[in-house]
């Protein structure tokens, strides 16, 4: 194995980590094979629901309050375009110490830069094309681009019948859940992003090590899934979450209004809804195995760590609920994080259950290459446990920080193997017992009995956000609604 092995990176996009090794939801023969030859983190959570934010600090190791990507940085009303000036990515460290860099696919960490501008070598999608982000953040106005389909939209009238798979919503178009095809978005999208991979994997140029980014859309919603993939799934063995009856009359309000977009769908179209997002799952899986392969013919699959994992989860019917956004369930927050690295992963076959943050990869990549650096990270190398070393003192909590996505709104969380506290700075906060309640069905935040328990996890939360630069601690009396604020922090 040489000293510098070569980096291949897969991200999905909004894959539940449950569809993956160990947990095995989806079909993933290709996954299958990664987790023999690797390790598995099967406790992987992202630091926010959305994609901007959380490839952020995939990127740089570091969560929103530092790096400063809130939310989609292409929205009208994104709170920002993309990092902090000055924050680094772990790319510029290994193109300093003479990695070739290769992005093929989705970036969505900033809309001000591409990868290219970063050093990365890519073709598709064309790097020259400045987003509708990149031309607010010039001239210093919102984009107002979102107006157009609005304006296309009003020409016709709603629809009054709803058919099959499909949502209504009056002004805003009807909204498809699921189908049938390849790549919903923009047609072949992920087998496009795959073909340049495989392209630059057999052309790539020999000598210095490589690190390649592969970022494909699936499966995001809406869920459409080649006909091959969704007959891998029999629909009337498909169940829906235990979670599912829960209709979060304890929870807040804004949960239960989201819920009732997707109440529309009667229950055999939910159970569709999962089967095409599990058969969606599985075409990705079915690409990184394209990936592998190429790996495999160019002679590079043994000297290359291979690292698959996603941006965030989606509920998949989790509490009613679909795709990804405020509430804060486990769907939205688990991933799929599996490293294979040959001759650098002790005893493969591994699945460590250690709480593993997507700001962990930075250091990771980083001592992978043997590249030392005085930066401080919000994540810790993982290399430990790809060397069968667990180091004697780990994380024993997980920290979430979202100030919401398209519609805003304030929310942290802190996660141990024993209770979840949620503070909602827009409504009621939320408690579980995540030993007696894994399915966060039960609120027990304003249970008199549990008062010390919340008491304890503001503590905890406000250390962290005084730790990691996090401001959301304005004293102003219509604001300041924790039940303990962040005093705590120095007690």
């Amino acid at each position: 194995m040489p000293d510098r092995p070569n980096i291949l990176i897969f991200m999905s996009d909004q894959q539940r980590g449950d569809s993956t090794p160990p947990h095995g939801r989806a079909i993933t023969p290709n996954l299958d094979r990664l987790a023999r030859e690797g390790v598995t983190f099967s406790q992987t959570y992202c630091p926010a629901p959305h994609c901007c934010p959380s490839r952020a600090t995939f990127h740089t190791g570091l969560y929103p309050s530092q790096h400063g990507v809130w939310n989609n940085v292409d929205v009208g009303n994104a709170l920002s375009r993309g990092l902090v000036p000055g924050t680094r990515i772990f790319g510029d460290d290994l193109r300093d110490a003479g990695y070739r860099l290769y992005f093929s696919g989705k970036w969505h960490v900033s809309a001000v830069e591409n990868p290219a501008d970063r050093g990365w070598t890519m073709r598709f999608p064309n790097p020259g094309n400045r987003s509708p982000g990149a031309r607010a953040a010039e001239t210093g106005r919102p984009p107002l681009h979102e107006w157009a389909q609005f304006e296309k939209m009003a020409k016709n009238p709603d629809p009054t019948v709803r058919r099959e798979a499909e949502i209504l919503r009056p002004g805003y178009g009807t909204y498809t859940h699921y189908g049938e095809g390849d790549d919903f978005f923009i047609a072949g999208w992920d087998a496009r992003v795959v073909g340049d991979a495989e392209d630059f994997i057999q052309h790539r140029e020999p000598g210095a090590p490589w690190c390649h980014f592969v970022g494909t859309l699936g499966p995001h919603d809406p869920y459409f899934a080649p006909r091959e993939y969704l007959d891998f799934y029999d629909l009337d063995a498909i169940e829906l979450p235990a979670s599912f009856p829960d209709h979060m009359e304890d929870k807040p309000a804004l949960y239960r209004r989201t819920r009732d977009r997707f109440d529309q769908l009667p229950e055999v179209e939910q159970r569709e809804a999962v089967r095409h997002y599990l058969a969606f799952c599985s075409y990705e899986d079915a690409l990184f195995g394209r990936v592998m392969q190429a790996l495999e013919a160019a002679g590079e699959l043994d000297n290359t760590v291979i690292v698959y994992l996603s941006d965030h989860g989606d509920y998949a019917g989790d509490h009613g609920l679909w795709a990804k956004g405020l509430p804060c369930f486990r769907g939205a927050y688990h991933v799929p994080a599996i490293v294979r690295w040959p001759g650098g992963v002790v005893r493969p076959g591994r699945d460590v259950d250690a709480f593993v943050s997507l700001a962990d990869f930075t250091p990771t990549f980083l001592e992978i290459a043997g590249i030392e650096t005085d930066r401080s990270f919000a994540g810790q190398s993982l290399m430990p446990f790809l060397r069968y070393e667990p180091p004697a003192q780990w994380r024993d909590a997980l920290f979430t920080q979202t100030n919401g996505n398209e519609l805003y709104g304030i929310q942290r969380s802190v996660m141990t193997r024993d209770w979840k506290y949620v503070y909602n700075g827009f409504d009621y906060d939320e408690l579980y017992d995540l030993r007696a309640d894994p399915g966060e069905t039960r609120n027990l935040a304003a249970d008199p009995k549990y008062a010390a328990v919340v008491k304890e996890c503001c503590g905890r939360l406000w250390r962290f956000a005084h730790d990691h630069d996090d401001v959301c601690i304005n004293p102003y009396i219509m604001v300041a609604l924790a039940p303990h604020g962040p005093a705590e922090a120095f007690r």
